[in-house]
Formats: C-alpha cells, sequence, structure tokens
C-alpha cells in the first residue's frame, strides 16, 4: 500500500483492453490497495461496453462504466448499435455515454460518420439524462459547436484525457465540463504545457484518471519493468498535480472525489 492514502476514482480506464486479459483481477485489487477505491470504465465498442457492465456486475458499487462507441469506430455505428447502447444504458452500473466525439487526427472513420455517431450519441445523453464522457484530437471547433448546440439538453461531461492548450481550456470550462487530467502531465516531453494550466482549472472541476493501459507516467520511479499503464498509479498523478497547483495532495483528493461524485451520481446507484 502507498505510504500516502489517498480514496481516489480512476474515471477513465480501459479495462476491457486485452492488456488486462492475463491478470484483470491482480489489477483490480492492486487499485483498491492503492486508494484507489472506484474505477469507472471505458465503453468504446458497444460490445466492449457489454463487457464493461458484466466486469461491473462482478464487482458491485466498486467498478462502473460508460456506454459509447469511439469515434475511431463511428462507421460500426448503426440503428442496431443505437438500440443496443440504449438498451445498455439502463444497466445501473453505466453512469455515462461515450466515450464518444471527434478524432481528426488519424480518421479511422471518416468525419462525417464521426459527427453522425456523435450526434447520435449526444442525444442517447439527453434522453437518459447522462453526463458525456468525451473524446476529441484536432476537432475542437467542430466538437465544441456540437456540444454548444446540445449544452442545455445534457447532464454535462467530463473532457476526457485533455491535452490541449488555455484556450481549448478555457472553452471546454466555459460550457461547464470538468477536465480530466491522465499521467500526461507527468512526461516532461509532450505534458509541460499542460502542467502549467493545472492550476487554470476551477478546482471543482478537475478530475482524475489513469486511461490505463495507455499513458503510463514517464516519471514514476522506480521506473516499472512494463511500459502498461495502471490504475494503481493514479495517486502519482494526484500528487504531480498537486505541486504544480501548491496544493494539499490529501485536499485535492477530497475535492476531485466530491466532483466525480456530482457529475457521475456515484452515490444515486
Amino acid at each position: 500500500m502507498n505510504e500516502n492514502y489517498y480514496k481516489l476514482t480512476d474515471i477513465g480506464i480501459n479495462l476491457t483492453d486485452s492488456a488486462f486479459d492475463s491478470d484483470r483481477e491482480q489489477v483490480i485489487s492492486d487499485a483498491f490497495d492503492t486508494g484507489v477505491k472506484r474505477l469507472l470504465i471505458t465503453g468504446t465498442t458497444a460490445a466492449e461496453t457489454e463487457q464493461a457492465v458484466n466486469l461491473c456486475k462482478e464487482h458491485c458499487n466498486r467498478l462502473f462504466c460508460t456506454a459509447g462507441v469511439h469515434p475511431h469506430y463511428s462507421k460500426e455505428f448503426s440503428p442496431d448499435v443505437r438500440q443496443t447502447l440504449d438498451a445498455l444504458i439502463k444497466n445501473p452500473e453505466v453512469l455515462a455515454v461515450g466515450e464518444t466525439g471527434l478524432d481528426f487526427n488519424r480518421n479511422f472513420s471518416t468525419p462525417e460518420q464521426q459527427i453522425h455517431a456523435f450526434e447520435q450519441q449526444l442525444e442517447l445523453a439527453c434522453e437518459a439524462d447522462l453526463p458525456l464522457f468525451l473524446h476529441e484530437r484536432d476537432a475542437h471547433r467542430k466538437q465544441t459547436e456540437m456540444l454548444r448546440h446540445f449544452r442545455d439538453q445534457t447532464a454535462g461531461g467530463v473532457a476526457h484525457c485533455f491535452t490541449g492548450n488555455r484556450q481549448e481550456l478555457y472553452n471546454y470550462l466555459d460550457l461547464d465540463l470538468y477536465i480530466g487530467i491522465t499521467g500526461w502531465i507527468c512526461d516532461e516531453r509532450r505534458g509541460s504545457e499542460l502542467l502549467g494550466l493545472i492550476k487554470d482549472i476551477p478546482a471543482e472541476r478537475l478530475l482524475f484518471e489513469t486511461d490505463a493501459p495507455y499513458l503510463i507516467p514517464r516519471d514514476i520511479k522506480p521506473k516499472p519493468k512494463s511500459r502498461r499503464n495502471l490504475p494503481c498509479y493514479l495517486p502519482h498523478i494526484l500528487e504531480t498535480a498537486a505541486r504544480a497547483r501548491s496544493t494539499d495532495p490529501a485536499e485535492l483528493a477530497l475535492q476531485t472525489e466530491e466532483n466525480a461524485e456530482r457529475l457521475f451520481r456515484f452515490n444515486q446507484t
């Protein structure tokens, strides 16, 4: 167990990823042992969302999930997929719609396909009164335009794995979104700008996530043998953010837990 023990929620972990097939239960146990008391599993396809729901049912009140189709898989979005998501959302373990949004960087699905799938999931979130779990890359203008259109109908949301600049940060804050921070801030090569922006995020809008198995914090010591990120590294991300904000990490942990409970309504499940 970590010397410093915080009660935390990892609001974004890809626990259905094949990287965890050999030791998923141990990864969950290790997370709990380090004070990560809840995990929110990211749904990236209808099939993975179903897997996530089943996994959550094995760990009642400790594992929860989102339901959605990642922009990379938007070309697979169909009326049947929407119907499946609509059914999955009715499970009490599902606390948000996503991972949804736009990714014009790699365009595994065309922008048109992505816009259609995003709009469908925005509608689903409004109908279900669930917050949004948002992905965005190189599509900020279009994404904020669409979010603005649905703003008065949604139950809020989080800009998951935010790595943008100051203007993009303020655009999301202006839309009343929460900001999800990962181990990106622990990367001296790519994360220094974001680390400098940490103090600009209002305390009541900040959330922490690992996005495991991706984005392992580069400055963990001793350096892990594996490059696989794990939810047990979440306290390290918290402490890095607390230093950048000149804040006591225990106080920041309490605040971000309040934020997670407010957005995802854990206590109402």
